[in-house]
């Protein structure tokens, strides 16, 4: 598997004054060529290359892992990647995390199931390019072509025998130039790729280690905490701190906001500005138990400044734009009105989806130490580079002086892409000209942050002389145009009348990305909807997405983004480990297959009564996500991911009530616990393909495996999230 081509333009390489070799690289090929690499790693100021391979004399090797870690495992299968076509062994690699300078380069973002699959082929290619100019300094110091010499595990060897380690040759291979061709290993030949490595931070973890954004400390750094509007569509009138000034530990009660206005006032609105734009006002204090104590001391008068919503008001607003004309048709194949004027009958469903806070384990939280010589942010963030843009923007200052260091998360599903905590450190910092942590509550978070939008789909199918002949979905959405439709995702191109339209509802409410962007809600609807179908065309449903699958083979022109024959790959799969159709008495099975975020994906539900309340006994999982780096991160992603949709698809709720959040705290908002949780049982399909993404794409279709297995135990078809309090609702049950 030979490539040729330059390669300069993304990958430098140095000489250590410690002893050994320095490898730059840029993994979407964005350096610029003349830039040279530091001599030392503590001159790496991490210009041009956004990660970077340290071989030391003795052999050992470092990898700075480049995407922020969010506990999806890139930073343990990013690095595997390089070790093996490095060909160096796993217990010779530390991994470290890197920083970020955004002068220079892009990409370091954690969402979208998209890390591994973006820097697959560049990571193979750096560790092959690193290895090839080991073999060539082993090469030339013997004398021979480098052809006849291997490398393996560390060493290289030619052809008479002799060997050589890395570290024997790692200076000398720091000089030479950069070959233009390599070799990149056939997956056949993989021997770290494909064996389930922990994650290089368990250790760390288990014991505590200083690792998070909580852990992160600075000489004479103080501790802020934030009291935010309690309502969506209020706004700061007046505010009184005396008794707050008054506790120990308590330093100083200041107010912001100004700064951030400046960026929705010079035309930048984002979520992250929107958030940050309302005057706010901040305890600083000692400890972060000071400036909780301290805001909880504050009185504060707010003002209405626009409508407060109600989730009620957002149920019959969305459900009204259903019905309504003010449609942008995403997608329009064939003629859907017609086949339904021609139908025998048309099948029609509406289902509905709640608000949902992202509620990460570790609450929001972002260190900030803002000098005339630089702008230093520390702390966990989905997108740095975006957060180091903003902050330079409102703070009026060029954006090399801002240096984001990465901390690892705890947890992100999409809250960390939105930098509204960064603008806020950054702000009160400058104010107060001093370096200062922002800590957020857990009801902080709940209350006064991004959500998941709530929406409404409508689904209607036309049959006609007993086949399938027309599909139209629509869509109504808070605040978010197109969050759930993909247009050409399953059913697209399996039926040739076929729309998709959607509608947006403006809101005061904060809405943005939530794990599975776009199809966490809308795959539990098509995919119920589809069980449904099947039993209403008196089809077996396994037979019904089949033959809809070969009907997108034998359409030449299906503008597809799923793969027709993936999906009934892991249709197959599922169907055969789940025993499905042939479980004991008293087990009812539900199945659901995806496609999202590049993989595909099917599930089995197996759910039992007990004592009246369905349960879900054990979910059987077939997944096609192409070659899997690390099976044991992958096993985890996969499960973790299934567990969380049962979750939220049977127990979240939650949304407004004036405006204000119907939960704050665990107390009043149910997550899946440890008793409800069910067996889950993951199978990869085999596969030589490039990784595809992992991280999310297990927890769309599982609300459709068990609403159909819930169908199955009690002849209620749900419509409606969160299942479990719906179970008796008229208006969200069918049957």
């Amino acid at each position: 598997m030979k490539h040729t081509f330059s390669r300069r333009s993304f990958l430098k390489t140095s000489a250590l004054a410690s002893g050994g070799m320095l490898i730059g690289f840029n993994l979407f090929n964005a350096c610029k060529s003349d830039v040279e690499l530091p001599v030392d790693l503590s001159q790496l100021n991490y210009k041009d290359f956004n990660a970077y391979i340290k071989i030391s004399p003795e052999g050992k090797v470092t990898i700075y892992s480049v995407n922020p870690e969010i506990g999806q495992g890139v930073k343990t299968s990013m690095p595997m990647i390089i070790a093996e076509e490095l060909d160096v062994p796993w217990e010779d690699v530390y991994v470290v995390q890197a920083p970020l300078d955004t002068e220079n380069f892009s990409g370091q973002v954690a969402g979208g199931s998209q890390s591994i699959r973006r820097s697959w082929q560049p990571l193979r290619e750096t560790g092959a390019t690193a290895k090839q100019m080991l073999v060539n300094a082993a090469a030339a110091r013997w004398g021979v072509d480098a052809s006849t010499c291997t490398a393996s595990a560390g060493v290289i060897t030619n052809s008479n025998g002799e060997t050589l380690g890395y570290g024997d040759v790692v200076e000398s291979a720091a000089n030479l130039e950069v070959p233009e061709e390599i070799t990149l290993k056939d997956p056949k030949d993989f021997k770290i790729i494909g064996k389930g490595k922990r994650n290089v931070d368990i250790d760390k973890i288990t014991t505590g280690k200083p690792l998070f954004g909580l852990d992160y400390k600075e000489e004479g750094m103080v501790y802020a905490s934030v009291l935010r509007p309690p309502a969506f569509g209020q706004v700061l009138d007046s505010y009184d701190a005396t008794k707050a000034k008054a506790l120990p530990g308590v330093i100083d009660v200041i107010t912001i906001g100004e700064k951030a206005r400046m960026l929705l006032n010079e035309g930048k609105p984002n979520w992250s500005v929107k958030l940050s734009t309302t005057d706010k006002v901040v305890v600083i204090g000692n400890t972060t138990w000071d400036v909780i104590k301290g805001k909880k001391a504050i009185t504060a008068n707010w003002k209405t400044d626009s409508e407060l919503e109600s989730s009620e008001d957002h149920d019959v607003k969305l459900l009204s734009l259903l019905e309504g004309e003010t449609f942008k048709t995403r997608r329009k194949d064939g003629n859907v009105k017609k086949a339904f004027a021609d139908a025998d009958k048309v099948l029609e469903r509406v289902y509905e989806s709640t608000f949902l806070p992202h509620n990460t384990l570790e609450p929001m939280n972002f260190f900030a130490n803002v000098t005339a010589d630089k702008v230093h942010l520390v702390g966990p963030t989905q997108t740095p580079e975006a957060a180091a843009n903003a902050v330079a923007s409102m703070l009026g200052r060029p954006v090399e002086d801002v240096h984001v260091d990465l901390t690892r998360m705890g947890g992100g599903f999409g809250r960390r892409l939105y930098n509204d905590y960064v603008l806020e450190v950054a702000e009160i910092s400058d104010a107060i000209k001093k370096p200062v942590k922002m800590v957020s509550t857990r009801e902080d978070d709940m209350t006064t942050g991004v959500y998941r939008p709530a929406s409404k789909y409508k689904i209607a199918a036309s049959i006609k002389d007993g086949k399938l002949t027309g599909y139209h979905l629509k869509e109504a959405c808070v605040n978010s145009n197109m969050y759930g439709l993909i247009p050409n995702f399953f059913p697209a191109g399996a039926i040739e009348n076929y729309q998709v339209d959607s509608a947006q509802l403006k809101s005061n409410i904060t809405v943005g990305a939530w794990r599975a962007p776009y199809t966490n809600f809308l795959a539990s609807a098509e995919q119920s909807f589809f069980d449904e179908l099947a039993e209403e065309l008196g089809v077996d449903r396994v037979q019904l997405h089949m033959d809809l699958l070969d009907n997108v083979k034998k359409n030449p022109d299906a503008k597809i983004e799923y793969s027709p024959e993936r999906l009934q790959g892991v249709l197959k799969m599922v169907v055969d480990k789940s025993n499905w159709g042939k479980t004991a008495d008293g087990v009812y099975q539900g199945l659901s297959v995806y496609y999202c975020h590049n993989t595909h994906v099917a599930e089995v539900a197996d759910v039992t009564m007990e004592n009246g309340i369905p349960v879900v006994k054990k979910v059987t999982c077939a997944i096609d996500c192409g070659i899997v780096v690390n099976p044991l991160g992958a096993m985890n992603q996969a499960k973790g991911g299934v567990l969380d949709g049962i979750g939220h698809a049977l127990y979240a709720d939650f949304g407004f009530k004036n405006g204000v959040p119907t939960a704050n705290n665990f107390n009043s908002y149910q997550l899946i616990r440890i008793g409800q949780t069910p067996k889950v049982d993951v199978h990869f399909v085999e596969s030589d393909i490039a990784p595809t993404g992992l991280g999310e794409p297990t927890l769309p279709p599982v609300g459709a495996a068990v609403a159909n297995a819930i169908y199955k135990a009690t002849g209620k078809r749900l419509t409606k999230f969160p299942y479990m309090n719906n179970m008796n609702s008229k208006s969200s049950i069918v049957g």
